[in-house]
């Protein structure tokens, strides 16, 4: 079968286009072939992949948005394919990929209504309406069970179409058997004491993330603490606001802010604690990477993987909605309690033998793959 994926722009980094690769990966492996479309293609291409850069160019997203989709009708009317997949919401797709929660939603109760008169709200409201739309025949692959009723509420989107997906954790993120010696090797490069503790905190979008709720909360650590502790920062995104806060703040001697980067399982190990007090998150595959690590998590109650972190106690989750005396306070208390972290790190890995968090990209390309009516 010739597969063709979609999406609006690929680096190796995001947890989208992670998502994206390991899906086409495994439908390759299963014998189909694999054709990408996209306007932004960044890293190598894999064998036997088909990707074709669209040669479009705009000043604004939704612009570039329906030049691409223009782009990708005509040149699928040229050289047909049996199945379209997308990663994000376009129409014209016979299976969508719902990294993002419900942008209808998030219309009407966090933007003020002169916003609905904007074009760039048509656009994704558009778009989002041709998948969900109950004549829609788009098969919907979803990652957040808390998303689905907010589709159901707004587009009366049938049930039989959603199919709620495990988790899809890479195997190299579960902590391998030499993970000690992985851990003091990373900590001698980093210049990390014994006594030292290391805060990460990763992934792109740092505005999104709360990385500015981080960094408030490190420097309301009581000073003792705060003194042996350190915060690396990595992600795809500006640091520049972020640094200018980290220098406002006193802790340019503490943060460091890092691009996106291959070897982040180093990271889950040799760090003490993941911080991720994110705005919104439909999922946040990192917070169950660290889980397989052995690596506690402090997570807000907003993402849609939290419930993890509490089902598996291994971690801390702060209630929604969120209160930035409630972060300060809750990491104060699991960086200073030296034997809780070791407790959440070993049920964080005997969870990770016990739950589906692997098959979401075996899972997804059945559905895929699966025959139509």
């Amino acid at each position: 079968m010739q597969l063709a994926f979609v999406l609006y722009k690929y680096f190796p980094f995001g947890g989208l286009q992670r998502d994206f690769m390991r899906i086409a990966l495994e439908c390759q492996a299963r014998g189909h072939a694999i054709r990408v479309y996209t306007p932004i293609w960044e890293g190598e291409i894999p064998a036997g992949f088909d990707v074709r850069v669209a040669p479009i160019k705009a000043f604004f997203n939704h612009h570039r948005n329906e030049r691409f989709s223009a782009w990708l009708a005509a040149d699928l009317a040229r050289d047909p394919v049996e199945r379209v997949v997308g990663f994000n919401k376009m129409p014209g797709l016979d299976v969508y990929y719902a990294a993002d929660g419900c942008y209808e939603d998030k219309a009407q109760t966090l933007r003020a209504p002169i916003y609905k008169r904007w074009g760039r709200y048509k656009h994704f409201a558009d778009y989002e309406r041709a998948v969900f739309a109950p004549e829609s025949k788009t098969e919907i692959l979803m990652i957040s069970e808390v998303q689905q009723p907010l589709f159901i509420k707004h587009y009366k989107t049938p049930e039989a179409r959603f199919h709620l997906l495990p988790p899809g954790i890479a195997q190299d993120r579960r902590a391998p058997a030499n993970a000690a010696e992985i851990r003091a090797e990373f900590r001698r490069e980093f210049k990390l004491a014994d006594d030292d503790l290391l805060l990460v905190q990763i992934g792109s979008g740092f505005k999104t993330k709360g990385l500015d709720r981080s960094l408030k909360a490190l420097a309301a650590l009581p000073r003792a603490l705060k003194q042996r502790t350190r915060l690396i920062a990595i992600g795809q995104d500006d640091p520049k606001p972020f640094l200018l806060q980290v220098k406002a703040l006193g802790l340019s001697d503490q943060v460091q802010i890092l691009k996106g980067r291959s070897d982040i399982p180093r990271f889950l190990l040799g760090a003490d604690l993941l911080i991720h007090p994110a705005y919104n998150e439909n999922t946040g595959t990192v917070l169950l990477e660290a889980v397989v690590s052995g690596l506690p998590v402090l997570v807000s109650e907003v993402c849609g993987y939290a419930h993890y972190i509490a089902e598996a106690d291994a971690g801390r989750v702060v209630p929604a909605p969120f209160a930035q005396d409630e972060l300060n306070r809750m990491l104060a208390e699991m960086l200073g309690d030296d034997a809780a972290r070791a407790k959440w790190g070993a049920n964080g890995l005997a969870f990770a033998d016990t739950a589906d968090l692997y098959s979401m990209p075996q899972r997804a390309a059945d559905v895929i793959l699966a025959e139509r009516a």
